[in-house]
């Protein structure tokens, strides 16, 4: 990882409102819906990249007052899926879903992506699995479990709302009844 302040453009030590400040300045010089229709764009989401990882970096590591070069990386988050997570923000799931493809190490944060991707393709039993496999790999990611948690909550509700629609319990009997009517004649002329 390159230097954070100097990727921001700041010196280092600056203040939380130093680097938000830098941070929103070099978005705005560097979003890639900026250089649409460029060569420059793919230069300009790398940029991009980098400027969210050292903002992101700087905001939750470096507030701790030790140099940026004795924080571990192995917490930061790797650009292919800064770049994954900005296709699914966009609704460009085809994308997404073909860079996830070429990632073979597949760790809890891809199972992650993938669950998104495939909810937001429809896929309700793949993006299931896929999350509760990323949280099961990092049970202490709040990200995971919530959106673990506000899956389940969705489909629970819906499968009670639709489970058993327009009978109570109380005309289970009548209902077989009039099914078995029904079916006798469809079946037979006899009725």
């Amino acid at each position: 990882m390159q230097n954070p302040y100097d990727v921001l453009g700041l010196r280092e030590g600056a203040t939380k409102e130093q680097i938000k400040a830098a941070y929103k300045e070099q978005v705005k010089k560097y979003h890639p819906d900026k250089h649409q229709d460029n060569p420059l764009y793919e230069l300009a989401e790398e940029k991009l990249q980098e400027i969210n990882e050292a903002y992101e970096f700087l905001m939750k590591d470096g507030s701790t007052g030790s140099s940026w070069q004795t924080k571990s990386r192995s917490g930061a988050p790797r650009p292919e899926y800064q770049t994954i997570r900005m296709d699914l923000d966009r609704g460009n799931l085809s994308s997404a879903e073909s860079k996830l493809n070429q990632i073979s190490n597949r760790g809890a944060e891809w199972h992650f992506l993938f669950g998104v991707l495939s909810l937001r393709k429809g896929w309700y039993d793949e993006a299931v699995n896929s999350l509760q496999t990323a949280v099961q790999m990092e049970p202490g990611n709040i990200e995971y479990r919530n959106a673990m948690n506000s899956l389940l909550q969705r489909s629970g509700g819906y499968r009670t709302s639709a489970y058993g629609r327009g009978y109570s319990n109380n005309n289970d009997e009548l209902c077989r009844m009039l099914q078995c009517y029904c079916c006798a004649d469809a079946l037979c002329d006899c009725i």
